[in-house]
């Protein structure tokens, strides 16, 4: 085994920083090249869990039943803001099939949110805020039980945007109605001197809306007890940090809750921590003695689980006549919900572009909404609408090319950690996506395409970290037969991370891929891995299993010394097989030193390796978009869609390009449809379905996606040189949309999503 070490790491996860103890080896496995020529790693691969996924054979959380199965359901506030006088449960309880009712009445005050709140508050803050749940022999009686339910409200004001939150007159959400009681705050250099140096200075408003996840898959899980321990199967992106959110809210230890997640239908980042419902189910199972399952409906999953907050940014950039920025400063608040969660979007606007005079400020707001959670790329995709928006107006307004003028303010290093970046291709991005969309070529001034259907083009950057980190392990185990099994405590969340995994071992191991078995999603069998968010599931495993592969030939390539009395450095490994440097008839395959080692199974845990000091990660991209806007019915099309991005290594360009285009599909929806919409009068969600919540369908998706990698890999960051993919798509999608309509029309977009009525009204009043 390698020799370790105890470090403090820290690295970014979704919306802020995570700062840990981890184990990470002492001895750094070297990192592959840039340029390798690699066997299996960086080639399409087909999926592994392809076939149970396509045949229907995959098993989701949602598809699990166990004997003696218990359903539940969660009765919901039907105010924006409430409080509990009284409830009655005796009509529901004498319904036949109804087995356990839980409410605050008979349940303990678990903390909830920070402490803000209990599992059963007695104070409703949210439309859809958690009253009661009831366990019954089948979903449709405990949906019954429901109805029956009697509930006293006192009816208390309440607030939905945001803007009107922030003032002294309005009802106080909880002690104060801004999250920590104060904004996040960032400066630098000099902003009235920066200002000052500059010859057009532009101030715009830029608004986002509320979107929500809406996963395909619901949020579910499914709870057993077999004695004092708790098995939870469950639509998870972190097995581990359900594990212990469950075992702190039971007050029981973490050791005794075993979370398994094999395959789930999406998260987005609304399924990183352990929900209310999975408590609930659990304390259920617990007074029943039976499984339960609880599965959320669409419209608890559009009120309750989480959502991307909005946000109004006022934006002010200072520029010189040749293109420098001098100064810019950005502000904006946005709806964290009910409950703590951020809503700052200033960190693109903070470095991406080279300016030595810069201020943010974000508030996040309590409202009395659901609470907002991750939303792949939280923050960078609201800021960098509003940022590149507001770049591509001085662009014009100094008589520059977009593409110019980013050229013109192109960052070197991190400006907010001024330090260099462990890798930056960013120019690269620029440059080969301008060429795929034909950037000079189409490129003509805003509005002047002819007829009432008007073509675009448009651009944007993005910068997001993807770095990951330990601690992250994962244990090889290599049997006599030659096959090998892989065991992660991370999760696929339908990315292809079971495939990479296996291609990684296969790499090292040059074993074939159908011989690799790859475990994931079992907090019971598995040692810790990170939870999936971030972008931070690649770059911070297969270092790990790289790690654990690296240690499985080391100690093949010893125990063949031993058996053919060959000193170690005179053997070399290839193909599986070992042989003696000068002598090829001395030679042993990997299955026959496991049989001779006498041993049933060799085993290896692998560790990923501490991120270098002194360098910042980030990924880096620019997004090209084409349009046509029909400007009698205000109807945007994509045409095609150029993602251009730095990424470090691809492991597989079949599943990347798959998160690629999925990722530039939700930036769509963002850009032109997607969006919460609420009562101002009642403070009831109007739209809880995917009726009333559009998203994209294939009919919404450009004719061409084009995806173009820039980079081959990172060594700075780890062995395998990854970087993480999850985000970065997403992220100036719809940026690059909005300044391309621009183009088409002439007519700045202020407001997202850009529906066919936005159009109309801002060409014609």
């Amino acid at each position: 085994m390698s020799s370790r070490k105890i470090i403090k790491s820290k690295y970014f996860f979704e919306e802020d920083f995570v700062e840990s103890l981890a184990e990470v080896p002492v001895e750094k496995t070297e990192a592959w090249a840039s340029g390798a020529e690699l066997k299996v790693v960086g080639k399409p691969t087909q999926r592994k869990d392809g076939y149970d996924k396509v045949s229907g054979s995959a098993q989701y959380t949602f598809d699990i039943s166990l004997p003696k199965m218990a359903f539940a359901k969660t009765l919901r506030s039907p105010h924006p803001h409430a409080r509990i006088l009284n409830i009655d449960v005796s009509k529901a309880k004498k319904l036949p099939g109804v087995l356990e009712i839980i409410t605050h009445q008979n349940t303990p005050k678990i903390p909830w949110y920070f402490g803000m709140s209990f599992l059963f508050d007695t104070t409703l803050r949210f439309e859809g805020d958690e009253v009661a749940c009831v366990a019954a022999e089948s979903e449709h009686i405990a949906e019954q039980a429901l109805q029956l339910i009697r509930v006293e409200y006192e009816e208390l004001p309440f607030t939905i945007e945001a803007g009107q939150a922030m003032s002294e007159a309005a009802p106080k959400i909880h002690d104060t109605n801004i999250l920590r009681g104060r904004p996040d705050t960032y400066e630098r250099g000099d902003i009235e001197k920066g200002f000052a140096e500059a010859d057009v200075v532009l101030e715009e408003t830029f608004t986002t809306q509320t979107a929500v996840h809406n996963t395909t898959e619901p949020h579910c899980s499914v709870v057993n007890w077999d004695g004092d321990r708790l098995t939870v199967w469950d639509s998870t992106q972190g097995i581990f940090s359900v594990r212990d959110g469950i075992a702190d809210s039971l007050g029981i230890p973490a050791s005794h809750v075993r979370v398994i997640k094999k395959y789930m239908g999406g998260g987005f980042g609304s399924k990183l921590a352990a929900g209310k419902y999975t408590v609930m189910a659990a304390l259920l199972a617990k007074k029943i003695g039976r499984p339960v399952k609880i599965a959320l409906d669409r419209k608890e999953m559009n009120l309750a689980v989480g959502n991307r907050p909005d946000s109004v940014q006022k934006l002010k950039i200072g520029a010189k006549k040749d293109g420098t920025l001098t100064a810019m400063v950005h502000e904006s608040y946005g709806a964290s919900g009910a409950y703590p969660s951020g809503a700052a979007c200033s960190w693109p606007f903070r470095t991406i572009y080279q300016c030595p005079n810069l201020n943010t400020i974000d508030y996040s707001v309590y409202i009395n909404a659901g609470p907002g959670r991750p939303m792949r790329a939280p923050g960078h995709v609201q800021g960098t609408f509003g940022m590149d928006s507001i770049i591509d107006d001085m662009a014009e307004k100094i008589g520059m090319d977009p593409l110019e003028f980013r050229l013109k303010n192109y960052a070197e290093i991190d400006q907010v950690g001024n330090a260099p970046y462990t890798s930056k291709r960013l120019h690269e991005c620029y440059q080969q996506g301008a060429a795929a969309i034909g950037w000079y070529q189409k490129r003509r001034p805003a509005g002047s395409s002819p007829g009432k259907i008007k073509k675009g083009i448009g651009m944007a950057s993005q910068i997001w970290w993807g770095g990951g980190g330990p601690p992250a392990y994962a244990t090889l185990k290599l049997n006599r037969d030659g096959s090998a099994t892989v065991i992660a405590g991370t999760q696929d969340l339908g990315t292809g991370t079971y495939t990479f995994i296996a291609q990684v071992a296969a790499e090292v191991l040059e074993i074939p891929l159908d011989n690799i078995n790859v475990i994931l999603g079992d907090t019971g069998v598995a040692p810790y891995g990170p939870s999936s968010g971030g972008s931070t599931t690649a770059p911070s495993i297969s270092p790990a299993v790289r790690d654990a592969a690296e240690q499985m030939k080391t100690k093949l390539i010893s125990g063949a010394a031993a058996i053919l009395e060959v000193p170690e450095r005179e053997l070399s490994y290839r193909n599986a097989v070992i042989s003696a440097i000068t002598d090829s008839e001395k030679k042993l395959g990997i299955s026959d030193v496991v049989r001779q080692m006498r041993e049933r199974v060799l085993v290896t845990t692998g560790l990923r390796n501490a991120n270098p000091e002194g360098y910042t990660i980030n990924s880096f991209g620019a997004q090209f978009a084409e349009v046509e806007v029909d400007i009698d019915t205000g109807k945007i099309r994509l045409l095609k869609v150029v993602a251009a991005h730095d990424v470090g290594r691809i492991l597989n360009p079949l599943t990347s390009d798959n998160q690629f285009h999925g990722g530039i599909i939700q930036g769509i929806g963002f850009a032109l449809m997607e969006e919460r919409i609420m009562d101002p009068m009642t403070g009831k969600t109007l739209t809880t379905n995917l009726h009333n919540y559009k998203v994209p369908t294939v009919m919404d998706t450009p004719t061409e996606i084009e995806v173009i990698i820039v980079s081959d890999s990172d060594p700075l960051i780890s062995n395998t040189g990854v970087k993480g993919i999850g985000e970065p798509a997403h992220i100036p999608t719809a940026a690059a949309i909005a300044n391309a309509v621009y183009n088409a029309i002439g007519v700045r977009m202020k407001s997202l999503p850009m529906t066919p009525d936005k159009i109309l009204h801002a060409l014609f009043g």
